[in-house]
């Protein structure tokens, strides 16, 4: 999301004090099963195959052995006899598929020197050997089944639908429902995953009807401030008493009741996530016995810095989806770092897989499009040998919540053949239950595509992956905070990613932005349509209309259309003269392009379905409606002891204990599953020399041919925040300044980025901490004379 603070203009509306009304309200995610869901009764019975494909037995299992590890760590070996684990993978196919096609889709889908595939029902276990399956609930996207799909259908295979499992083989003496307690919370994810005893015969495809698309509105006008706050969690919106008056006065004045899909177009505009209006708000700061005012905290620390810097090599900053400095001349470098830990802490596959798919969306989507060249990540977690007696309820293991980040976190990066050149790694018992996720990425661009602007009468196109249920409220979700609960009530904000879509979508995008096909583009973030349509809009207006959305399945409400984040994809303002060759090119991808809409001159944003009018709302009152509020902040200095030194004979022991802490101990078991040298520019690597010892940064060649590199480096001390959060600032730019030294990075040309990770600032303590690191910011980028050039802020 662009980090540019929002307008302050806007005055505290009085509340209204009539009596509240009840607001009916259906469910915003499909209600959770425990099994799949079966076929209306008057539905004919589809024709399903079912293919198991497995590991020969003969060869090491690797998913299998990593299975094994996982139950014996959540406690299965220890009280039952555990021994060797196989995995199955399952796929169910829904059409007609005789001998012949059966033996092309073994061919399309197996390694023929690996595995062993067959057709048919699942044989009975050895004695000895439970099952048990992992799948995807009804509803929730399958990329491995979905690619599966993709692959028959281009062979020519008749298949309508696939839906993939996982079966795990299990010798042990355990029951099924130890080992299915066991899966649950070690080899499945209850928020996007069912886990059931055996190994599923058949799957019987859901097939929803279509919803029939209404105006629906809530009544709000005349509620009091406590039903004005019930309403706002009711419906998830994450918006504020002052907020939700804000609301209120704009619909009284305008004399009619808000739809649902405008107060969720409000919600997600005037999010934490998309409106940073913490750290752009005002803040009054307390301490030592004096008060002193900020009209926009970080317009006043961090962009300060940046504007009375006013290097000439910033070429954007703090107004698109990354900050772009000069490189070659002809060239920029753009960076962008995003945090994605609440959908981590729920699910760490998908949250950190789309988490660094995101940021990836957001260098597409800066200018006219750029080209990734290299992923970094910084992750924090709770002490990976934590006893899981004291893991809070609702929250994974913090050694699980690690495998399943970097994993996610490498596979969306390889799949896309980007390299992973730099990052680090924390630990703190502080971060148990709710990881801290930064993903970033760097990227090229030509300086003629820095700028872009949507004009009236451009084409809204959307292109890329089909919208579905998850991401739903992804951004008001980032917004608070995470709660034994959150894992059920929160599960639809989780998304799932599809790195191959997105690869064709970055192909696509740069060849169209080459033709000149297109004036603006952006990706679809947390609020999905909603936040990329209403921001690219803001200065014209637009008029959209959902029904011409493709979706992954149909049962979808107007609003989860509307703000559902479904990753990869994008939107772009294509002239109506250019879209036949834009939509060609799309398809010689494999990349589905539709319009949804159209720029406009009128300064609003229309949403319809079909003749239905859904929304209605002013671009100034979405984008500068936004009611200012002052905060507290206080700072006092934490009172500290002074250390004590023993004098020993001998300190190997503590050298060693030190050695073994997760916190100094070696990364490299994590840094090696990442690919450094895909797109052949790495020259510095994470691992560098005879010894192969940690380098202190990455040097990248982005241009090949070139001899002009580009260094990346990072710094972070979260504990020392704990004496001083404005030292802590000044070191953790001064660490990343060194380190960009070390490998020959010249001074005179650094720019960095800041990615504050807060607690809830509605406390004015915490709020005070995070006034004393911005300006810990602005007084290192002043005395380094390295300007700001984007950053985030991931509160709560």
């Amino acid at each position: 999301m662009p980090t540019r603070p929002p307008p302050t203009k806007q005055s505290v509306p009085k509340r209204a004090p009539a009596p509240a009304r009840k607001v009916e309200r259906r469910p915003a995610r499909a209600p959770r099963r425990r099994t799949p869901e079966p076929p209306r009764p008057s539905a004919p019975l589809p024709q399903v195959a079912r293919l198991e494909v497995r590991v020969r037995a003969d060869l090491l299992d690797p998913a299998g052995r990593d299975a094994r590890a996982a139950l014996a760590q959540v406690g299965l070996a220890p009280f039952e006899n555990l021994g060797d684990v196989r995995l199955q993978r399952v796929y169910f196919l829904e059409g007609a598929l005789d001998l012949e096609a059966q033996a092309r889709a073994i061919q399309a889908l197996t390694d023929r020197v690996l595995d062993v595939a067959v057709f048919g029902p699942p044989a009975p276990p050895p004695a000895g050997v439970v099952e048990v399956s992992v799948m995807r609930r009804a509803g929730v996207s399958d990329p491995e089944a979905e690619t599966a799909r993709a692959l028959l259908l281009s062979l020519g295979l008749k298949v309508r639908q696939v839906k993939s499992a996982r079966v795990y083989r299990v010798a042990t003496s355990a029951s099924a429902e130890a080992l299915v307690a066991a899966a649950r919370r070690a080899l499945g994810n209850d928020v996007i995953e069912e886990v059931l005893a055996g190994a599923p015969e058949t799957y019987h495809f859901p097939h929803p009807l279509p919803v029939q698309t209404a105006r629906v509105e809530v009544e709000l006008r005349a509620l009091d401030a406590e039903a004005l706050v019930a309403l706002s969690r009711q419906m998830g919106l994450s918006l504020s008493l002052v907020e939700m008056q804000a609301v209120q006065a704009h619909f009284q004045q305008l004399k009619r009741e808000p739809t649902e899909i405008e107060l969720e177009t409000v919600a997600q505009t005037w999010s934490e996530h998309c409106k940073h209006k913490t750290l752009a708000g005002a803040v009054r700061m307390t301490e030592g016995g004096t008060t002193r005012v900020f009209k926009n905290l970080l317009k006043e620390t961090v962009f300060a810095a940046t504007q009375r810097l006013a290097k000439p090599w910033c070429w954007s900053v703090f107004e698109d989806n990354a900050g772009v400095i000069d490189f070659d001349g002809k060239n920029g470098v753009c960076m962008k770092v995003e945090t994605h830990n609440h959908p981590s802490a729920i699910e760490p596959y998908g949250g950190a897989g789309t988490g660094i798919g995101g940021v990836i969306r957001d260098i597409l989507g800066t200018g006219l499009g750029a080209r990734p060249v290299a992923n970094t990540d910084v992750f924090c977690f709770g002490p990976p040998d934590l006893p899981e007696s004291e893991v809070p309820k609702g929250a994974m293991h913090p050694l699980r919540l690690l495998k399943g980040v970097v994993a996610g976190v490498r596979d969306y990066g390889n799949r896309m053949g980007i390299p992973t050149v730099n990052g680090a790694i924390v630990f703190d018992p502080r971060y148990v239950g709710n990881p801290v996720v930064y993903a970033g990425c760097v990227g090229l661009i030509p300086k003629r595509y820095v700028k872009k602007a949507a004009r009236p009468g451009d084409l809204i196109v959307a292109f890329g992956g089909r919208t579905g249920r998850d991401g739903i409220h992804g951004a008001t979700f980032s917004s608070a905070e995470l709660t034994a609960q959150s894992e059920s009530v929160s599960s639809g904000a989780v998304q799932i990613g599809d790195a191959i879509t997105e690869k064709k979508v970055l192909d696509v995008l740069l060849e169209a932005r080459d033709q000149g096909w297109f004036h603006a583009v952006t990706d679809c973030g947390a609020g999905g349509f909603s936040s990329a349509v209403g921001e690219m809009g803001a200065d014209v207006g637009a008029e959209v209309d959902l029904a011409a959305a493709p979706l992954k399945y149909p049962g979808l409400k107007a609003f989860e259309i509307w703000i559902s984040e479904a990753q990869e994809r994008m939107v772009a303002a294509v002239p109506r003269a250019k879209w036949k060759r834009f939509h060609a090119l799309c398809a010689s991808e494999g990349v589905e392009a539709f319009v949804l809409g159209r720029f406009t001159r009128t300064h609003r944003l229309v949403v319809r379905h079909g003749k239905t009018l859904l929304a209605d709302l002013t671009m100034e009152f979405l984008h500068e409606g936004l009611p200012k509020v002052s905060r507290e902040a206080s700072y006092a200095p934490p009172v500290l002891e002074e250390p004590t030194v023993l004098v020993k004979p001998s300190y190997n022991g503590d050298l060693a204990a030190l050695l073994r802490m997760p916190q100094i101990g070696s990364k490299e078991w994590v840094v090696r599953q990442y690919d450094h040298e895909v797109q052949s520019g790495a020259v510095v690597r994470p691992f560098m020399g005879t010894r192969q010892g940690p380098s202190d940064a990455a040097v990248l060649a982005p241009t090949l041919g070139s001899r002009r590199g580009l260094v990346l480096a990072n710094g972070i001390n979260p504990a020392y925040g704990d004496i001083d959060p404005y030292a802590m600032a000044f070191l953790a730019v001064d660490e990343a300044l060194r380190n960009a030294v070390a490998v020959g990075a010249d001074p005179a040309r650094i720019a960095i980025l800041d990615n504050f990770t807060w607690g809830s600032c509605t406390r004015p303590e915490t709020l005070g901490t995070l006034v004393k690191t911005a300006e810990g910011c602005r007084d290192a980028a002043l005395l380094y004379k390295t300007p700001f050039i984007s950053g985030k802020d991931s509160l709560n």
